[in-house]
């Protein structure tokens, strides 16, 4: 059985213990990308927490070894390693201290959030990750955006207040008469993370002494997850680094908008509005263009088919009303694909945007008829047809000629 000094002091960032046992671990167990040797080394004592609790495993160096994961079998701390250590030997181990202080703070705010939520809606913590990037929180009921504001306070709160954070181990009598979170049943000895006045919880991982030392408390987001919530949450170190990261994309956009940092959101919204007003003013102008490019193509009921350059999307669609409606028996509109302007390297071979229409013909048929010679796609209604196609125009122009005048 390991020492767990981790218990004993949860801010111990280097010990020394005896190295008892070491064997070769079998590769497959561990991410490929690790394809070197590795070893599985067990101590007299450590201060290395094994991943549990929805905590996951300290990293960091016994000697000169690499300290890549630790798991726990049967009492059985197990630390894999990228090289062998002598059994018998007294080794040095030095955790990665910023990345362990990094998850105490988040794992005692999350009893912190967890504890108010149940005392505040009696909902229960049915999920809890602690990511790489962040914390997530799943509970089995709704919880708004205006309450998660309030959860947010009441749980900083508990931080100001500098609380400690005591580690309580019942006898079988005494934790009969506790009340305690817990998601699963415990065999032996239970181990309770106390708050006092925020929460009591099962728990085998270390946290902070104090609440003080969590620092800050964000809760950054709240979705609807399985029938309840799931509630995104940054603490301490993590919660300062996206705070920097906000502060400096606020500041290059204040910059940009000629803004104070916190009126970005009233400039935007200025020039959204004055986008929609140009939007509007752009649409109109193009509409003017459309009929007037209308206008040069004479009535008449010859089949019609264009490839301007600079009308596109809704357009395309209204030049091709124009036309049908000065009498013309169909009309073909296309404009060339910018991005893939040019196929197989051919400039004359393009991929062409399309809409086809006729008062007269069923463009379903013709459109099918279409794709199939010229490797296109699309889809349509019995008088408009619309899709991509690949070609050369003047192939594509003398193929709707002759399909629309009834030509083989």
């Amino acid at each position: 059985m390991t020492e767990k000094l981790f218990y004993q002091d949860s801010h111990l960032a280097q010990f020394e213990a005896v190295v008892t046992n070491c064997q070769r671990k079998a590769a497959p167990d561990f991410p490929a990308e690790e394809t070197h040797a590795l070893y599985e080394v067990e101590l007299s004592c450590t201060a290395f927490f094994p991943e549990g609790g929805g905590q996951y495993a300290d990293t960091g160096t016994l000697g000169t070894a690499r300290v890549l994961d630790v798991r726990e079998e049967d009492g059985r701390i197990i630390h894999v390693t990228d090289a062998p250590l002598e059994v018998g030997s007294r080794v040095k181990g030095n955790i990665d201290w910023d990345e362990r202080f990094m998850k105490m703070q988040q794992h005692t705010g999350e009893h912190i959030v967890s504890g108010l939520v149940q005392r505040r809606f009696g909902y229960n913590n049915v999920g809890f990750h602690l990511g790489s990037e962040d914390c997530t929180m799943d509970f089995n009921g709704e919880i708004t955006r205006e309450e998660l504001v309030q959860l947010e306070l009441e749980a900083n709160r508990a931080v100001w207040k500098n609380l400690e954070v005591e580690t309580v181990y019942p006898g079988e009598e005494e934790l009969a008469r506790m009340e305690y979170r817990s998601k699963i049943e415990i065999q032996g000895q239970v181990r309770i993370i106390v708050i006092p006045g925020y929460d009591s919880c099962a728990c085998c991982a270390p946290h902070v002494v104090r609440t003080g030392e969590i620092g800050l408390i964000k809760l950054t987001n709240v979705q609807r997850y399985k029938g309840g919530v799931r509630v995104t949450m940054l603490c301490g170190v993590r919660a300062l680094a996206d705070y920097r990261v906000k502060q400096e994309q606020a500041r290059a956009v204040s910059a940009l908008l000629c803004a104070k940092e916190n009126e970005t959101a009233a400039a935007v919204e200025h020039l959204r509005r004055e986008r929609d007003a140009l939007k509007y003013e752009l649409v109109e102008k193009e509409k003017k263009l459309v009929a007037c490019r209308a206008e040069l193509i004479p009535p008449g009921p010859d089949p019609v088919c264009v490839f301007p350059e600079d009308i596109e999307g809704e357009s395309m669609r209204l030049l091709m009303n124009l036309v049908l409606d000065s009498g013309h028996c169909l009309c073909a509109v296309f404009h060339p694909v910018i991005a893939d302007s040019a196929v197989k390297g051919d400039k004359e071979h393009k991929t062409y945007r399309y809409v086809i229409g006729s008062r007269e013909q069923d463009m379903r048929a013709l459109a099918k008829e279409f794709h199939t010679f010229f490797g296109g796609r699309g889809g349509g209604r019995p008088e408009m047809a619309q899709g991509t196609v690949n070609g050369k125009e003047e192939d594509i122009r003398t193929w709707i000629m002759e399909k629309a005048e009834g030509r083989e």
